[in-house]
């Protein structure tokens, strides 16, 4: 006999700081497919597995997580949850999802309290942090690179994001167009101001990367050594 699917549909119809960066995480790495039999389905795309699975308890889900095995050992394993609903599929779209959202993406209007969980998810889905010494042939010691990418198809939800970031202690960064969309470049100054917006209170959900949490840590703890990190 199939299982019977749990779900709980209303999980997007309310702001909470989870919802919120589920939302983000959706935006980033989410997909919305509705086929020509009229259903109607969300997916979420990952290599992170526990992180996938935080998620699906959040939607009160039972679904199936699918492994996606790479043939390229380059590649990581992805996996992914897929989700049969019409209610939130068009609770999604109220919050300014769309089907291929990759190049439509927008902002959702969002409170500032629950700001820092959308980008914090976001990040988590479409975002990167680098930290390392490159050796220059102008300078004796290595120079420290330390940046914070976010990455869309689309260079208005860019454009709104940053407009957003401002609001929280970012003074500049920067967008580039790449082949496949463009990326928005923060500077090592405003990535330390993006870990403080997106980690001083992440202890609340315990929600986000550890992997790219680390590498902020680490990069603040060696160019501010007296820097407080939680």
């Amino acid at each position: 006999m199939p299982i019977p699917r749990t779900l709980d549909q209303d999980f997007f119809k309310t702001w909470s700081p989870e919802m919120a960066y589920v939302l983000g995480f959706f935006a980033a790495d989410g997909t919305m497919i509705a086929n020509k039999r009229g259903a109607h389905f969300i997916e979420f795309h990952i290599t992170d597995k526990h992180l996938l699975f935080q998620i699906r308890a959040l939607l009160g889900s039972n679904h199936k997580i699918a492994t996606r095995i790479e043939h390229n050992p380059r590649h990581k394993t992805g996996y992914r949850l897929q989700i049969g609903s019409k209610e939130i599929f068009n609770d999604l779209l109220r919050l300014r999802m769309t089907p291929a959202k990759s190049l439509t993406l927008r902002l959702p209007r969002i409170s500032k309290t629950l700001q820092k969980d959308f980008v914090r998810g976001y990040f988590d889905g479409d975002g990167c942090v680098y930290f390392a010494f490159l050796k220059c042939a102008d300078r004796k010691k290595p120079r420290p690179v330390f940046q914070s990418i976010f990455t869309c198809g689309s260079r208005l939800f860019l454009e709104e994001l940053l407009r957003l970031l401002r609001r929280h202690g970012i003074s500049r960064g920067t967008i580039r167009t790449k082949k496949h969309g463009f990326d928005l470049l923060l500077s090592y100054r405003d990535s330390l101001a993006l870990f403080h917006l997106m980690y001083d209170t992440v202890s609340a959900t315990g929600l986000f990367l550890p992997r790219k949490y680390k590498i902020f840590r680490k990069a603040i703890k060696t160019l501010y050594p007296n820097a407080v990190v939680v």
